[in-house]
């Protein structure tokens, strides 16, 4: 293989097939294949040029028309050079910036596509339950590489679990079960048992936390899932990752009344050591449900709300919350309301007896939060409401003066300058009306630089991106 020194460092040649190449050798990795030859022809490489050609092309510039071959084959080509992660990252869309996205692609099953749960991971990629207890794996560049058929008869509860496996759980059948999406096997199931207490058994899965982004540190953390028994007894249960045992019994519950059903929503804030649980409830009579975070380690609740009324109670009395979710990053609880639709931040790191900051929805809000799904990604608060999908993002800069910052409960031992203001805060509608007209949003979730969104009696999930003219000025 020949060697020249260019400006960006030592370039290969490789003959592929016939076609002369040149690679930065920093780029390139051929594990089947010695870069370090000293002789002075290019390496042979027996495989198609116009592939090698079209990877190069997607990875030197992403935005441009859509690549001659499908994704999955450049990327299989592109593995075999070492060039995987380049072209993943050039064939994923830009940032997430709710301000800018638009609707990109709509991702259909073959057979029964009405999703019953979702579940995006870091890369991109979807794990999607549909149908009569479907599963349908889509890769980060949203190639369809598996469908299979469970053992249940519907999946409500599903996450990833990497590199290829599925966790799963129904409403109509007990245990946490856990599946090789890629081949479509049975792998394990998890019970939630006590010998001592016969009431429990028989517990199905209501809600399992999302996995925290794939770093070497994180891998081992645990599987969180909530379990409700035919008697109303629950608990959240942290099971190994590795030997899918369960570890530890988390807030057990007996369900008897709103205050202590089972969380319908499980965060893992992993770096406060905390579990963040919600749950509500809906009626005639509107919304209740409660807010709690346990300490995992001790398991005790180190703090709770509930609405209307109870400890930690609202000064919006009346005007309880429909959703609510945590944002890892900003390290802040996010609620929608469900009468008057507004949207409420309480900061983690000094709750208080009523630490909520309100902010007002935009001239095309409804005023109304019933049925509204509220969902945190990269540092955006996404809220679906009859009217549309709202995206509140915080300003980077905070151009307020800290003096003029109103007192808050709860915040008095915080410094003025890192207290939350609803001045900080900015939201606009993300989709058009045409888009609205399609249903309300019933389920929403985030991964990766996409959103992925379900609607009422429609099939199929809608893919949002942000497209790559944003930003860009016209000339």
């Amino acid at each position: 293989m020949a060697t020249i020194a260019g400006g960006g460092g030592t370039v290969k040649q490789l003959n592929v097939g016939g076609k002369l190449f040149s690679l930065e050798a920093s780029s390139l990795s051929l594990s089947s294949l010695s870069l370090d030859s000293p002789l002075p022809t290019p390496t042979f490489v027996d495989r198609d040029p116009a592939l090698l050609s079209a990877v190069l092309a997607a990875i030197r510039a992403p935005s441009s028309a859509a690549p001659a071959f499908p994704a999955r084959v450049l990327l299989d080509e592109a593995h075999f050079y070492g060039l995987h992660a380049q072209l993943l990252a050039a064939l994923s869309p830009p940032p997430l910036r709710g301000f800018s996205v638009f609707l990109a692609s709509t991702l259909s099953p073959a057979s029964e596509p009405f999703p019953t749960a979702l579940a995006p991971h870091h890369d991109g990629s979807l794990c999607l339950a549909h149908g009569a207890g479907q599963v349908t794996y889509y890769s980060p560049t949203l190639d369809h590489l598996s469908t299979f058929r469970t053992h249940l008869h519907r999946v409500t509860s599903l996450r990833q679990l990497p590199p290829r496996l599925a966790i799963l759980g129904s409403g109509s059948a007990p245990g946490l079960h856990v599946y090789d999406f890629l081949e479509g096997r049975h792998v394990a199931s998890v019970q939630w048992s006590d010998p001592t207490d016969t009431r429990v058994s028989k517990a199905k899965v209501v809600a399992i936390a999302a996995r925290p982004p794939a770093d070497a540190a994180d891998m081992n953390s645990a599987i969180l899932a909530s379990f409700e028994c035919p008697h109303r007894e629950n608990c959240i249960l942290a099971v190994d990752p590795v030997t899918l045992k369960p570890m530890q019994e988390i807030g057990r519950q007996s369900g008897s009344a709103a205050k202590s059903s089972t969380p319908g929503r499980v965060v893992h804030l992993q770096e406060l050591g905390l579990v963040f649980a919600s749950s509500v409830s809906s009626g005639a009579f509107g919304y209740s449900g409660y807010m709690r975070l346990w300490d995992i380690r001790s398991g005790n609740v180190v703090w709770e709300t509930s609405e209307p009324g109870g400890s930690g109670r609202s000064s919006r009395f009346g005007d309880p919350f429909a959703d609510a979710d945590v944002d890892l990053k900003q390290q802040a609880i996010y609620k929608v309301c469900s009468k008057s639709g507004d949207v409420a931040v309480a900061d983690l790191r000094c709750l208080g007896n009523d630490p909520w900051v309100y902010m007002s929805s935009g001239p095309r809000g409804s005023g109304e939060g019933y049925g509204s799904v509220l969902h945190c990604h990269q540092s955006q608060v996404f809220v679906s409401r009859k009217d549309g999908l709202e995206v509140w993002s915080r300003l980077k800069e905070q151009i307020c003066n800290p003096d003029d910052l109103p007192e808050q409960s709860g915040t008095k031992e915080r410094p003025k300058s890192e207290r939350i203001d609803e001045r900080f805060y900015r939201s606009c509608y993300v989709d058009t009306d045409e888009d609205a007209k399609r249903g309300m949003i019933n389920m929403m979730s985030g991964g990766g630089d996409r959103l992925f969104v379900t609607r009422d009696d429609m099939q199929g999930v809608e893919v949002w991106e942000t497209t790559h003219l944003a930003g860009a000025i016209s000339l």
